[in-house]
């Protein structure tokens, strides 16, 4: 689906880029976030150029899970130019989606 990220390029592939990522904070034994997955990348091919869509693996990178709170998962956390700007925990939707990216 989408790119992963870990701590080793966080800073260049979301907060030093310019524009929308969404960060999919998830684990590969979550059952939940295995049912967002084709939401998901529908969701990042119908905004192709306009954002981005990663994934963290919480068990993989502990410490940026920490960093950002996430204690449920899947949680999608949006930022924009570096910075975040809303964060959805179990969206189910795709205007779910859609909110974490509204200008």
């Amino acid at each position: 689906m989408s790119e992963t990220v870990t701590r080793a390029n966080f800073e260049a592939e979301v907060l030093a880029r310019p524009g929308w990522v969404i960060v999919d904070f998830y684990a590969d034994w979550c059952w939940p976030c295995r049912a967002l997955a084709p939401l998901l990348e529908r969701f990042a091919e119908a905004n192709a150029g306009k954002v981005k869509v990663v994934q963290l693996d919480i068990d993989r990178d502990e410490p940026l899970s920490e960093q950002y709170g996430v204690r449920t998962i899947p949680t999608l956390i949006a930022f924009k130019d570096g910075a975040e700007v809303r964060r959805a925990v179990n969206p189910q939707s795709r205007a779910a989606l859609d909110a974490l990216i509204v200008e």
